[in-house]
């Protein structure tokens, strides 16, 4: 199955750099010489080059050599083969995992993860309807995809409005 690694934004610069959202957690995928493909198309882009400035991510590739080649590439989507990760999950694995309490009480059912500003939030369906949960280890302590369930620590109010009390 192929995955997004990156999206390409805006060109930045007269050479044909871009930035890039990368969405892997995994560095090596956009490392120089990385030969990734464009997706809904047959065109493959090698990595020349990836830099940090003002907290952007910059690339550039071998086969863009202008700001309007860049521009040219605005929104495309660069996939890579999964691999796996150590502690590291993909959307698709999580969707449809239970989740549940530390104590074992089911909460819904995982029906997506969005990017979030400070973390990734983990999308969980319930009868009354989808709660967002920064995916981070304090709330969801424990992912077991082969037993297909997720603890969830939630905080009081997170889950059931019935719990926060009025001052």
């Amino acid at each position: 199955m192929r995955l997004t690694a990156a999206i390409i934004g805006p060109a930045h610069g007269l050479r044909g750099e871009a930035i890039v959202d990368v969405r892997s957690d995994d560095p090596a995928v956009l490392a120089p010489g990385s030969r990734l493909e464009v997706a809904g198309g047959d065109r493959v882009l090698t990595v020349r080059g990836l830099r940090v400035h003002k907290d952007r991510v910059l690339a550039s590739f071998e086969e863009c050599a202008s700001r309007e080649e860049a521009e040219a590439l605005r929104g495309a989507r660069l996939l890579v083969e999964e691999h796996p990760e150590e502690d590291a999950w993909y959307p698709h694995q999580l969707k449809g995992l239970q989740a549940r309490t530390p104590g074992g009480d089911v909460l819904g059912t995982v029906s997506g993860l969005t990017p979030g500003a400070a973390q990734d939030l983990l999308l969980v369906a319930t009868p009354r309807g989808s709660v967002m949960v920064p995916f981070v280890t304090a709330l969801v302590p424990t992912v077991d995809v082969d037993s297909g369930f997720v603890v969830i620590d939630a905080p009081p109010g997170l889950f059931d409005d019935d719990s926060v009390q009025e001052r």
